[in-house]
């Protein structure tokens, strides 16, 4: 019986890093932006219906998101289009990334997994977590936005504090080896492994 783990954090959590140590580990990784991303590409599976329904969005063949940004954020009610053509593709492609494994541990991650009601379907749930002054100095650094456009994205998530409460598992991530500690010892408890 393979365990489905579901994997989630506020932006600067260490989820994608935390991702990779499951990788790391022999861990097969489902990851939804990724998914996403590849169905907005040039030829991807997303692209000819948000082409219809939103035809500025895309540009040279490929969905361009900060058009398709800006398109949403003049048209709310274009959301609930968009969600009725990208998700039902992203569940089809976690679907088929499921039944090509064999493992015992399967990790999907999902960054807003609450938010969008996957834990229903999931096993359990690990969240990723950090003090907010880490996770602050995590974002600012990466030199891609502002506190100002980190306070809008922080606003638009489930606070830390409630998904922690709503999680089977959490990982503070605030050292490389004390976070991939966490993950074997997570993953030997989770697949029955002896945590020799």
């Amino acid at each position: 019986m393979t365990h489905l783990l579901g994997l989630t954090g506020s932006i600067g959590m260490g989820k994608s890093t935390t991702a990779q140590m499951f990788r790391d580990e022999s861990v097969p990784v489902w990851d939804a932006d990724m998914v996403v991303h590849r169905l907005y590409a040039k030829g991807g599976a997303a692209v000819p219906a948000i082409a219809e329904a939103i035809p500025e969005a895309v540009i040279d063949g490929a969905v361009d998101r900060g058009v398709l940004k800006a398109c949403l954020a003049t048209d709310p009610s274009l959301i609930k289009t968009l969600e009725s053509i990208v998700h039902p593709l992203v569940a089809a492609d976690r679907a088929a990334f499921l039944a090509a494994q064999d493992a015992p541990l399967v990790v999907f991650d999902i960054p807003l997994l609450f938010e969008t009601g996957a834990e229903a379907w999931l096993d359990s749930v690990l969240v990723v977590t950090a003090p907010a002054d880490v996770q602050k100095a995590r974002v600012l650094a990466r030199g891609a936005m502002d506190e100002a456009i980190l306070a809008q994205i922080l606003a638009r998530q489930m606070p830390d504090a409630d998904k922690r409460r709503k999680a089977d598992h959490v990982i503070e991530t605030l050292t490389l080896d004390d976070t991939r500690a966490a993950v074997r010892h997570l993953i030997a408890k989770l697949t029955g492994a002896n945590d020799a």
